[in-house]
């Protein structure tokens, strides 16, 4: 089986794990009990969390643990600042249907055919009313790179707070230059070789923010909830790791991501497209003219991918994505997401690309 699937999950970094053992072992106390196993486990959340500040550029105190992307993502549609909420039509899922839940409101930008939200799409949309606006690093499944500084400045200029989901930039993109712009960004630690089910919003010192989950005192009073030390410990150290890679992370990836699809474009021609402009080095959305059944079928010859995002794959709708690119439903139901890693190897994309170019050829046959 070959995995190209790493923007849905990356399996967990020895380091991440190492880091997490302590937690998991010996120190498994409550970090809210006032004892000394309490206090160890304390000092444990403390280490993390100074750990995931110093990788973003901020403080300690603007860093809150979460339960993944999803929880981070409600928290900061729903809960910061006031007034109307403006985002863009390609944010995740957790996003877009945690703005219908919105105090003030919310209201949808477009964006371009490129896959691209640019400051003219936004603007038109920005009143006295507008509180904060929503804007992804990266998308997560056509992995176009938002311009995120120019945005946060619109943004600001309307006295309105930037918020921008980081899940799918953490690996290719430098966080601290992000942060330096917007008011909050979301992480998840599954993304970046951590576990599953523990994420992070970080937000500026001074910027109005109202708790999600209430029901205890942890998180400054914020976030209701024991914190999952173990998860705490393997988010701030895949985090850092990510982000000291990032470099050599593009790079590689990159020059695999060419790869594939020049295999796809050479053997193909006009059975394929490939989705989205300026885009994070690790994905590739191709869309095909072969069928919606392609995806099932490479999983039953050996190669695992994903429809786009994983949270929503079981639903069988066109992607949300795809249609705000101006695709047709038909086109936004025959995307594939296929995301690399650095542990990827040529002979494994090589192999991918030539079963994927064998299988579309299957079913483009009448009876295929």
């Amino acid at each position: 089986m070959i995995y190209l699937d790493y923007a849905a999950t990356a399996p967990l970094r020895p380091e991440a794990l190492e880091a997490m053992l302590p937690a998991l072992k010996e120190n498994f106390g409550n970090p809210d009990s006032l004892h000394g196993y309490g206090r160890e486990a304390a000092r444990l959340v403390a280490e993390a969390r100074d750990l995931v500040a110093e990788t973003v550029g901020a403080r300690s105190s603007e860093v809150y643990f979460t339960s993944g992307g999803t929880e981070a993502d409600n928290w900061a549609v729903r809960c910061l600042g006031a007034g109307e909420a403006v985002l863009s039509p390609i944010e995740h899922h957790a996003a877009l249907e945690a703005a219908s839940l919105r105090a003030g409101g919310a209201r949808f930008s477009p964006a371009g055919e490129d896959g691209v939200v640019r400051p003219a799409h936004i603007a038109p949309l920005l009143t006295e009313k507008t509180g904060l606006v929503c804007v992804m690093a990266v998308n997560n499944e056509t992995g176009c790179i938002q311009p995120v500084a120019e945005l946060a400045a619109l943004a600001h200029e309307k006295s309105a707070l930037f918020f921008t989901d980081c899940v799918q930039a953490a690996c290719s993109l430098g966080l601290k230059e992000i942060f330096r712009n917007a008011d909050a960004l979301s992480l998840s630690a599954h993304k970046l070789g951590g576990p599953k089910g523990v994420g992070a919003l970080v937000v500026k010192r001074g910027t109005r923010l109202s708790p999600l989950l209430v029901g205890g005192e942890q998180e400054r009073g914020l976030r209701g909830g024991t914190v999952n030390v173990a998860g705490a410990l393997g988010l701030a150290r895949a985090l850092s790791s990510a982000q000291a890679e990032r470099e050599e992370f593009c790079k590689k990836t990159g020059e695999l991501r060419d790869l594939f699809e020049g295999v796809l474009r050479e053997k193909m021609g006009n059975g394929v497209r490939f989705d989205g402009e300026n885009r994070a080095p690790n994905i590739s959305h191709v869309t095909f003219s072969a069928g919606e059944a392609l995806l099932n079928v490479l999983d039953l010859c050996g190669v695992a991918a994903s429809g786009g995002a994983a949270c929503s794959a079981h639903e069988n709708l066109p992607s949300h994505v795809m249609l705000a690119m101006g695709r047709s439903e038909r086109e936004a139901r025959r995307g594939i997401r296929f995301s690399f890693s650095s542990s990827t190897s040529r002979e494994e994309v090589l192999s991918a690309a030539e079963t994927v170019v064998r299988c579309a050829g299957r079913l483009a046959e009448p009876n295929g």
